[in-house]
């Protein structure tokens, strides 16, 4: 195992157009509704027992790697190894919407994706899951999932007792800054409106990814928050910008600004920021006294995928506590698999030791008492609220 410093790339992307609403909206908008597929029609011929493969579509650079060869992926070599079952794995996944214009026709129609593996962000896993575009997992095949799941990540609203979904990875949406540069701290959502930061604060363009920590700064409680909760926010937020206080709405372009000095403050996620610190120690990040947002990307099964048992297979594997902590090692963000601390504080090497350490891979108790996973945004609600938003932050 080695930690590595990557490039971070937009895990959770940026909203286009009718932002979230995405091919759902459009669809609804020419008089096609996506058709809900019920539980018992989402089951496919299973070859895992007679083909021993797996196919995986995950996001670049989300997986350890060769220290020689990027191409090879030493987790997955020694599954197949174990196992004896191969795995295809693409790296086809580079924005939610984008992912779920590709694979939903097929699903909505009743057709195979030829994908047994796919990682969504959670947002876009509360829609395959209210579709019936997913199949529920056999946790009697998966013992290391149900033992180690972080129990922070087992109940999200959209996927009670998490039988469709899988975190693969998790992380916090939070707030990041220059502490030599702004020549204080900061702790509250609440400072990012001081005015000694106006024009020198950026705040992230996506309805999904930003609203959330904004309303726990207004004292929301984001698992059951309400209309009302969301247009406090976005009525802050204009007079924010008609005040020229926020400089602008971005993706994970804040990473930029942020390093170059010409933002102090922003929305930011904590994967992100362990790979600035590398190169800056002096850029913080901060869960905010009244809250930050903990989200997941999640592994799911698709309908009729052909190797299910397989896949099930593939996704327990990475519960190993070892397996867990190799992974972490390379990708840097919130380990759904607490007990993997013990594996990297115990491996004898200094650098694997100190990721042990880092609240932003494995979060300390004072940190989770200021988690919460945000209620999705209902399918009744989201095409009012994406469109004020977007208005708001311009797309």
């Amino acid at each position: 195992m080695r930690a590595i410093a990557r490039n971070p790339l937009p895990r959770r992307s940026v909203l286009r157009g009718l932002g979230a609403a995405g091919a759902t909206g459009l669809l609804a908008a020419c008089g096609v509704r996506p058709a809900y597929v019920a539980e018992d029609e989402r089951a496919g011929r299973d070859l895992s027992a007679r083909e021993r493969s797996v196919t995986f579509a995950n996001w670049p650079l989300y997986i350890d790697t060769d220290d020689t060869d990027t191409q090879k992926r030493p987790t997955l070599d020694a599954f197949r190894e174990r196992t004896g079952i191969s795995v295809r794995y693409t790296e086809e996944i580079n924005d939610n919407d984008e992912f779920f214009g590709k694979v939903g026709p097929a699903l909505m129609n009743g057709q195979r994706t030829d994908r047994d593996l796919i990682v969504v962000s959670d947002w876009m896993a509360a829609r395959f899951v209210r579709l019936g575009w997913v199949q529920e997992m056999d946790r009697a095949a998966q013992p290391n999932v149900d033992r180690n799941l972080d129990p922070q990540l087992r109940r999200p609203a959209f996927d009670p007792g998490r039988t469709h979904s899988v975190p693969w990875q998790s992380g916090i949406t939070g707030i990041a800054y220059n502490r030599r540069r702004l020549g204080r701290e900061l702790r509250s959502t609440r400072q990012l409106w001081d005015a000694e930061l106006r024009g020198k604060v950026t705040l992230l363009s996506g309805l999904d990814e930003a609203v959330s920590l904004l309303m726990q700064g207004n004292g929301a409680d984001v698992t059951r928050w309400t209309a009302d909760d969301f247009h406090a926010v976005c009525d802050q937020i204009e007079a924010l910008v008609r005040e020229k206080h926020i400089r602008r709405f971005t993706g994970n372009d804040y990473i930029k600004d942020l390093a170059a000095g010409d933002v102090l403050a922003c929305q930011a996620y904590s994967g992100d920021v362990i790979q600035l610190q590398a190169d800056d120690p002096d850029i913080e990040f901060v869960v905010p006294e009244e809250g930050g947002e903990l989200w997941a990307e999640s592994l799911m099964v698709p309908n009729l995928a052909r190797h299910k048992a397989n896949a099930e297979k593939l996704v327990d594997y990475y519960y190993e506590p070892e397996v867990a902590a190799e992974l972490a090692a390379w990708v840097n963000y919130v380990c759904p698999v607490p007990a993997a601390q013990a594996v990297l504080a115990d491996s004898g090497d200094g650098e694997l030791a100190a990721l042990a350490e880092d609240p932003l891979i494995f979060p300390d108790k004072e940190m989770r008492t200021r988690l919460a996973i945000a209620r999705d945004i209902a399918a009744s609600e989201r095409r009012e609220f994406t469109r004020r938003w977007n208005g708001i932050v311009g797309l």
